[in-house]
């Protein structure tokens, strides 16, 4: 019974609103620990959010990279903090224009 009582409560934090399950920010972690968001201009479609996905994933130690071309913002997580120079020039590579930080 106790281990039937456990599955639900981890469920119901990894559910939680205010995302305080440890499950998740262990996900976090091993995706490389900082993440920044970027503010883009000229985005429209998902094939937009695609080439600027492609370009900031070729950024060294960059894990991960989520273009939202309604928000124009684009999350990236990377082991270590990256220049605003290297994201701009990947994001003028890709053919769009780094406003700067959200």
């Amino acid at each position: 019974m106790t281990a039937e009582t456990q599955l639900p409560q981890a469920t119901g934090s990894c559910c939680s609103p205010s995302g305080s399950c440890h499950d998740g920010a262990d996900a976090g972690a091993q995706e490389g620990g900082v993440t920044t968001v970027y503010q883009v201009s000229g985005m429209t479609c998902g094939h937009c959010e695609g080439a600027i996905s492609e370009e900031v994933s070729g950024i060294e130690g960059v894990t991960s990279v989520k273009a939202v071309a309604s928000t124009g913002q684009v999350t990236v997580v990377s082991a270590a903090p990256l220049s605003d120079d290297a994201v701009r020039a990947a994001v003028d590579e890709a053919g769009y224009e780094l406003v700067g930080r959200a």
